[in-house]
């Protein structure tokens, strides 16, 4: 590229001007303070020579030609139009690294967390105890476990006679396809970084798997287990959307350290995989195992997502082109006035199974707690990310921040015994619904509650039930009421009772 003559003329005039400028206030500060001060250049102020010397150098400056051709970024640095162009050129060949272009592809599953959801809650998209993949990666907090994934591959090894390169050549003739799942560039490590950190990650994972399945054996004093605290938190960061590598590459390395003759032989990693989560998600998994054993999820978090959502259809009931208007649903207090009854549902495989049925709604019992609730966040964070999946536990989140407005619906269903607390207050518990529905989007169109909202809001139009219920509410919600509503009714009825024997003895007089 070649230089700009008039920016060469400028950089040169300013560069001697400010040394004859410096020279000057030496040379003045010398002749002032030669007999009392000795001669330092502390006393020199660049910033105050340059000062009282713009209108000399704004002169010189002007009178050069072509100047309304340089862009001026400072006194050291000019850049020409022309070398401007050149380097916004360079800049649009780049590709995007926070999002990459092909995010949007179904290869493309695993994505940082909008920042709208994290200011909902932070610290449920943070891994706290164990990093899984390149996103945190390297991070100080979570060194401790990292020195035990270490430990548990050297096991792997030992156990299956294979070498470390079998698996870390598995691994490379598939790293295309495993920098194609992420929606940031991980460009920053090498095709060896990859490899390691796919192959140490993945190898950890199902050992982890195969030691709670009693398919390998749990050392003595193993603090992974022995220590109360540690599962709990990492069965948690095991589900972050930020936390994950592709399912691909956790079955070919389950495939690849099978042994030949042993009795996991015939075990698959969705089965041990159901039953490591089972110790917090309260379910049958014998019940789920047949169902999902050959399910593939995009990732470990899709995998226990889709164990929820089944192969059930979940399709709205409501069809046609009379179909009412989508609105949603009001409070659960309100519902219970309107002559809605909540039950739970005992039947229930999954706790999106959620069915009305003449004035009855059948929910499913929720443990709502620190696992479950960093679980729902981070699956609507993948359903908000990913273009290509169902969005049923957004759906399921925004239906029951419909029904929990208030500490007092909370209660409702506590002692409907539909949420089980212990997450903390009833309170908490409302705030933790409000909020996570505020910034995520929600097809009313699509979502497969869609003909329950319009099926509730329906029945609880004004109706005989309807009310009947506000009667019921307003005058037997408590004993005292009902008794006040009782006495009311007694002084009525004697009212009633004495105009009629006042009256009917005179026109029976008369007949």
């Amino acid at each position: 590229m070649k230089s700009d003559p008039h920016a060469k003329s400028l950089a040169s005039l300013v560069s001697s001007s400010i040394h004859l400028l410096i020279n000057n206030d030496e040379t003045n500060l010398h002749r002032k303070n030669h007999e009392t001060h000795p001669i330092t250049f502390d006393h020199f102020n660049p910033a105050s020579a340059l000062t009282h010397s713009s209108y000399f150098l704004t002169n010189q400056i002007h009178s050069l030609p072509n100047t309304k051709s340089v862009t001026y970024m400072a006194l050291n640095h000019v850049i020409t139009i022309d070398q401007e162009t050149v380097l916004m050129n360079t800049q649009m060949k780049q590709s995007p690294k926070l999002l990459k272009k092909s995010a949007g592809k179904s290869s493309c599953c695993i994505f940082r967390v909008p920042k709208s959801l994290v200011e909902i809650k932070k610290e449920a998209y943070q891994p706290q105890i164990v990093s899984i993949g390149p996103y945190h990666y390297g991070a100080k907090h979570l060194e401790m476990i990292q020195e035990h994934k270490w430990r548990y591959l050297n096991d792997m090894i030992t156990r299956t006679s294979k070498s470390l390169g079998v698996f870390m050549n598995i691994v490379v003739s598939m790293e295309n396809e495993i920098r194609e799942c992420y929606s940031e560039s991980i460009d920053r490590y090498s095709s060896n970084e990859v490899a390691k950190m796919m192959v140490l990650d993945g190898v950890f994972l199902i050992e982890l798997f195969r030691k709670v399945g009693n398919l390998v054996d749990i050392q003595q004093d193993d603090p992974i287990f022995k220590m109360v605290w540690v599962f709990p938190f990492l069965l948690r960061d095991l589900l972050r959307i930020e936390n994950q590598i592709p399912f691909f590459v956790l079955q070919k390395l389950f495939d690849e350290s099978k042994p030949d003759t042993r009795r996991d032989n015939t075990r698959t990693i969705q089965s041990l995989i159901l039953k490591f989560f089972s110790y917090v998600v309260d379910r049958k998994p014998e019940a789920v195992l047949t169902q999902f054993e050959n399910i593939d999820g995009k990732h470990l978090l899709d995998f226990v997502r889709k164990s929820f959502i089944g192969t059930k259809d979940r399709n709205s009931r409501v069809d046609g082109t009379n179909e009412p208007s989508f609105k949603l649903i009001q409070p659960a207090t309100k519902l219970v006035i309107a002559g809605v009854k909540f039950k739970v549902n005992q039947q229930a495989e999954s706790f999106l199974d959620i069915k009305f049925q003449d004035g009855l709604l059948l929910i499913p019992q929720i443990n709502m707690d620190d696992f479950y609730s960093s679980f729902l966040l981070n699956c609507m964070a993948f359903e908000q990310c990913y273009f290509h999946c169902s969005k049923d536990i957004t759906s399921y989140v925004v239906f029951m921040g419909c029904l929990m407005n208030t500490s007092a619906d909370v209660d409702l269903l506590s002692q409907s015994k539909i949420i089980e607390n212990y997450f903390g207050t009833d309170k908490e518990i409302a705030k933790f619904f409000n909020d996570v529905g505020k910034d995520i989007v929600f097809d009313k169109k699509t979502n497969y509650l869609r003909g329950l909202f319009v099926e509730l809001n329906e029945y609880c139009k004004n109706g005989w039930h309807v009310n009947w219920a506000g009667f019921k509410h307003t005058y037997f919600e408590s004993p005292w009421a009902a008794v006040s509503a009782f006495a009311a009714f007694m002084l009525l009825s004697l009212a009633t009772l004495q105009t009629f024997y006042t009256v009917f003895p005179y026109y029976h007089k008369r007949d």
